[in-house]
């Protein structure tokens, strides 16, 4: 069966964007290209050194994707400064040069990109078919509990690149599909998921030992102000969970091989981007 790499869109736009020690101009210096061009050099990159031979799938998260989770908690990523209007602005441009690579892509109505990629990886397992994902959002770790999935995440140095299931409880000292209890627990500034007071990863570690969930804990291992919270824990944990059910289009993996990826320049020079 064909590997399959799911890729975290708006992560690697972002990488893209701020990655780069100088900016990446048109020939005139009037437009900036910098996130286009990262985009199709490190996903590029990213097929020579991690996905020879695998299907390659981009998922970005919807302009409404975060709207459902914002509607249970109103600081849902409120944190979240307004992203640089460039940065938005590279978005139709990566686009186009995935269209012309001839690597299929998805923004779907409505979802952040976690619940699609969520959803595809459900589908690819069920046909046995090994799946890499490649992002930097933690979230992720709440999938690893089948070993023939794995996160990859290219801008850590090599040996660092892949996390496995097996590398989960050595690190975090719960299993993966404790993530969302354990998130729930600490916190989750990214998401601005605050947690609970008083709780860091050593606690919450300890009071899931053993696989428990927040409904497993013993009262008696709680102190009373984590109880007056445990509401909003139970929320949080809802949040964090990743929906593997998304109603998406039939057939939108292939399990074709992508072809190698042009080089960026190629692809802006293509696209009269240059």
């Amino acid at each position: 069966m064909t590997a399959l790499l799911l890729v975290d869109g708006h992560y690697l736009l972002h990488r893209a964007w701020f990655g780069f020690a100088a900016r990446i101009t048109s020939r005139d210096k009037t437009a900036d290209r910098t996130g286009v061009f990262g985009f199709t050099a490190l996903l590029r990159k990213a097929q020579a050194q991690h996905a020879e031979g695998f299907e390659i799938f981009v998922v970005f998260d919807a302009e409404d994707g975060s709207q459902a989770r914002a509607g249970q908690d109103g600081g849902y990523k409120a944190q979240r400064p307004n992203p640089d209007p460039g940065l938005m602005e590279s978005l139709s441009l990566v686009k186009n040069a995935l269209d012309h690579s001839g690597v299929r892509w998805i923004e779907e109505e409505g979802c952040e990109a976690d619940d699609v990629i969520a959803t595809l990886v459900t589908r690819a397992r069920a046909d046995a078919r090994p799946v890499d994902i490649m992002t930097s959002d933690k979230d992720y770790i709440q999938l690893l509990g089948d070993p023939s999935v794995r996160l990859l995440n290219t801008g850590l140095a090599q040996e660092r690149r892949y996390t496995a299931s097996e590398h989960v409880h050595p690190r975090y000292s719960v299993l993966a599909e404790q993530w969302p209890d354990f998130r729930a627990l600490m916190g989750d500034p990214a998401d601005n998921i605050p947690g609970i007071r008083g709780i860091g990863a050593k606690t919450a570690a300890r009071l899931l030992i053993g696989g428990r969930q927040l409904e497993n804990i013993p009262p008696d291992e709680l102190r009373a102000p984590w109880t007056r919270q445990w509401s909003q824990a139970l929320r949080w944990r809802e949040m964090i969970k990743l929906d593997t059910k998304v109603e998406l289009p039939d057939h939108l993996l292939t399990a074709a091989p992508a072809a190698p990826l042009p080089k960026a320049a190629d692809v802006l020079e293509a696209l009269d981007l240059w």
